[in-house]
């Protein structure tokens, strides 16, 4: 198969990142954890294949994430961990919702509290 058509690869398996609602970048790019001006550059990976963040979502439907070591969540402070796992889990929803939708601008992806930000970055350029 030719490069182009392989799609993303993740970065730590090497396996496809076949759908948006398993897409580490998407999920970084949708909480604002990434410049949409390095979307197209950054690695991508799959949500389960980086650990450290996968460990704040908690949903029902997502299979629970456990690390251990200094980046784990018990060992954080429980007032961030509370503000991270309800942003990066808002953020696998957002996926979720948007993995049925074909015609939305990819400026659209992110919560609407990052597109904000986003379009008050820009007017302020």
């Amino acid at each position: 198969m030719a490069k182009c058509e392989e799609g993303y690869l993740c970065e730590v398996c090497g396996q496809e990142v076949a759908d948006l609602t398993e897409s580490d970048l998407y999920l970084r790019f949708v909480i604002g954890m990434l410049d949409p001006e390095t979307l197209h550059t950054s690695p991508e990976r799959h949500i389960r294949c980086n650990p450290v963040l996968a460990q704040f979502i908690v949903a029902d439907d997502f299979p629970p994430v456990t690390i251990e070591g200094p980046f784990a969540k018990t060992l954080l402070d429980p007032a961030f961990v509370r503000e991270r796992e309800e942003l990066v889990t808002r953020g696998w929803r957002r996926l979720q919702e948007l993995s049925g939708v074909a015609d939305m601008a990819i400026t659209e992806y992110p919560l609407p509290e990052v597109c904000e930000s986003l379009r008050s970055r820009a007017k302020g350029q």
